[in-house]
């Protein structure tokens, strides 16, 4: 997508204050080509969160406010929650907005209020930021999600919310996420914990979180950066790439042995991934690939490190069967193709290209006539499938934050 760019220089107490880069970019996109449908769904998608954005900033499974609640849409818990709001909050950011600038700026900082009021609020033992509990989406994430969408949305923010009262009261904040993150990992180097149907989603959102975080100056623990990185390579081990694609149709469970649907029995054989592995991802192996993926590419010499793993896991990404992942479509599969379209991007190329033109045309299918996309299973709230969406359709704009520390 082409742009034309404004430089912006960033001064004052701010970027001394908090050591954020002095200079970033913002891109103004041009009018929108009759033939690009992109930004048209992209469009439709954020007025659509907007307008269904709840009074108090947040929002909940289907919607801001009970009456935007779909008819037939069961909810799994009342009122609006963290992790909802965050990665809402997510997709307004990366599709150009601000908490300063952008035509839905001031629906972002309502957001941003909501989620930094519930962090302040919550104790610095701890995992948790919020008091709410049972939502869909941290019983199939895992119960701490709310966390660590949290720190990854201020990670992104750091820098980059105006002026220096404003960047100060997000980085104390992100910096008491990342010491929840840091002391909650789990001896294996994951967080994995227990209550959700595919914590591996989430294992990688803290991961990403603290990645972030430390390329913006904040003090993170390399040890447990070291312990992911770790978690990450063994897991990788224990699966057997090729051969097996989880999620042929027939859900947790299945996959296809020498290009025939496999029974349990043989799908267990054949992927020797340890039962707690296995659980982390729900039995599909395409979120923990996703996962992985995204872990093992971070930069140009982890790309060279690790190779081999990343060609094994691009091999699974030509079948369409692998890609499917549980054989429905829902919010779990969205984030995970969200993992394997940052992880492209980085490097670029045709593999890059072919995704990303794949997976624009699958997503442009999917979407509703009032703006929307839903899961078909586990993950069926508009709100976080909607913001998925467009994360993934943006993934390849220009970057408009402060992105590092200089």
């Amino acid at each position: 997508m082409r742009s034309n760019k404004v430089r912006v220089l960033v001064t004052g107490a701010a970027a001394i204050a908090i050591g954020i880069c002095a200079e970033t970019s913002v891109s103004v996109e041009k009018k929108p080509s009759r033939n690009d449908p992109v930004p048209v769904a992209v469009e439709k998608g954020v007025k659509w969160l907007v307008s269904v954005q709840g009074k108090d900033g947040g929002w909940g499974q289907d919607g801001g406010e009970t009456s935007y609640v779909r008819q037939g849409e069961r909810l799994e818990s009342n009122g609006n929650d963290v992790a909802n709001t965050a990665v809402a909050a997510e997709a307004l950011l990366h599709a150009g907005n601000t908490p300063t600038r952008g035509e839905y700026h001031q629906s972002l900082q309502r957001a941003v209020r909501f989620i930094l009021e519930r962090v302040e609020r919550s104790p610095a033992e701890g995992l948790a930021i919020t008091d709410l509990t049972g939502t869909q989406i941290q019983r199939k994430l895992g119960p701490y999600i709310d966390t660590f969408l949290t720190s990854k949305l201020l990670a992104d923010l750091d820098g980059n919310m105006g002026d220096a009262q404003a960047n100060s009261r997000v980085r104390q904040s992100l910096v008491k996420c990342v010491a929840k993150v840091e002391k909650s990992q789990l001896k294996d180097g994951s967080w994995n914990i227990a209550g959700g149907w595919a914590p591996i989603l989430g294992t990688s959102m803290a991961s990403q979180s603290l990645y972030v975080a430390k390329g913006k100056g904040v003090v993170v623990q390399q040890a447990a950066l070291d312990r992911i990185d770790g978690y990450t390579a063994r897991t990788f081990s224990a699966g057997v790439v090729g051969g097996v694609s989880g999620g042929s149709g027939g859900g947790v469970g299945s996959g296809v042995v020498s290009g025939r649907l496999a029974s349990v029995s043989e799908t267990t054989t054949a992927l020797p991934m340890s039962a707690e592995v296995s659980a982390a991802s729900a039995g599909v192996s395409l979120y923990k690939r996703a996962q992985e993926l995204e872990q093992l590419s971070r930069t140009p010499e982890d790309r060279k490190k690790n190779g081999g793993q990343i060609s094994a896991i691009k091999t699974q990404l030509a079948d369409p069967r692998f890609i499917t992942g549980f054989g429905s479509i829902g919010g779990e599969e969205f984030f995970s193709y969200l993992n394997i379209s940052d992880s492209l991007h980085r490097a670029g190329g045709p593999e890059w290209e072919r995704w990303n033109g794949d997976m624009k045309a699958k997503i442009l299918k999917m979407q509703n006539e009032d703006g929307t996309w839903a899961g078909h299973h586990c993950i069926t709230g508009r709100v976080a499938v909607t913001s998925a969406a467009i994360l993934m359709l943006v993934a390849d704009r220009e970057k408009i934050l402060v992105t590092q520390q200089q």
